[in-house]
């Protein structure tokens, strides 16, 4: 299946899809989850100390009977119960079970304290030390990524940030910024118009192009992400969904559908902003107009 491994900036590799762990929970859930992932074919497993199932990822990577240069795992630093970087990492090793992780993320800028580029010059010291592979960052923007590339000895290999349809034409500056420096964009929550967002303009084009390619629409969304060159960090605790979405690998969206998703996503968008300052103008105008009430009611004074 074509999801083919991304050659970062320090020479290694990424398995381009992984099989996220965010709102998992933590427990047995957690653990069959992932086992199940690996069993269908995700070689590629994102978790992060905020989590909290760092541990319930390691032992079903240790049980999957994979060798450990088999499975490319990503964790993050969160500043989980107020720890810092080099703690952090220490309890993330233990927690997962290995030597080292393939890759480490910054969660957000706001955890990098006390500010950007003390934060990164830790991150540099593992990668140093050999306790990481590769080191990256995670919902940065373009002046984090600026405050960050100005003072790095070593570049960050990813950005991980939200990205689907509807938020395209906010993300595509960072995306842009990051592929101009060799910073590779990873894409969560990318099948939002789908699960949180159903009836919304995208949908439209991403119904006619599954239609037409005979996959699901979960399936154009995640070919979509892939052809705007991003990491496909996903999830669901369905096996056969998740066999679906390694299968979205061989799609191939043209020029075409592409324009036409991100299109339909800009005018959702829009469309998204104006119905939220019409509400915000409801809620305001009859507050006022409670309190008018009361005032002629002579229980509130607005004097």
């Amino acid at each position: 299946m074509p999801w083919d491994p991304i050659k970062l900036n320090d020479c290694h590799t990424m398995p381009s899809i992984a099989f996220g762990t965010w709102k998992l929970g933590n427990g047995q859930g957690p653990t069959d989850q992932v086992d199940q992932a690996i069993s269908v074919g995700f070689s590629h497993v994102d978790t992060a100390q905020a989590y909290r199932n760092e541990t319930e990822a390691g032992t079903a990577i240790r049980e999957s009977g994979l060798g450990r240069k088999d499975i490319f795992i990503t964790t993050k630093y969160s500043g989980l119960d107020g720890l810092d970087i080099k703690t952090s990492i220490r309890n993330s090793l233990k927690n997962l079970g290995v030597s080292y992780i393939d890759l480490y993320l910054i969660h957000h800028p706001r955890l990098a304290v006390p500010d950007i580029p003390t934060a990164w010059k830790e991150m540099e010291e593992l990668k140093q030390k050999g306790l990481v592979k590769s080191i990256g960052v995670s919902n940065f923007d373009v002046p984090d990524l600026k405050i960050l590339l100005d003072s790095a000895k070593i570049k960050p290999v990813a950005n991980q940030i939200l990205l689907h349809p509807y938020v395209y034409a906010r993300q595509a500056p960072i995306i842009e910024y990051g592929a101009a420096n060799g910073i590779v964009t990873e894409a969560y929550s990318a099948l939002i118009p789908i699960t949180q967002l159903p009836g919304g303009r995208v949908d439209a084009p991403v119904n006619s192009i599954a239609e037409r390619l005979g996959a699901t629409p979960d399936q154009v969304l995640l070919a979509w992400v892939k052809a705007k060159g991003a990491v496909v960090v996903t999830t669901s605790s369905k096996k056969m969904r998740l066999e679906g979405y390694l299968r979205a690998g061989d799609l191939e969206l043209t020029q075409e559908d592409i324009a036409s998703i991100d299109e339909a996503g800009a005018a959702g968008a829009t469309q998204s902003r104006k119905r939220n300052i019409l509400r915000r103008a409801g809620i305001v105008a009859i507050s006022a107009a409670c309190i008018w009430g009361l005032w002629l009611l002579g229980e509130v004074d607005i004097l």
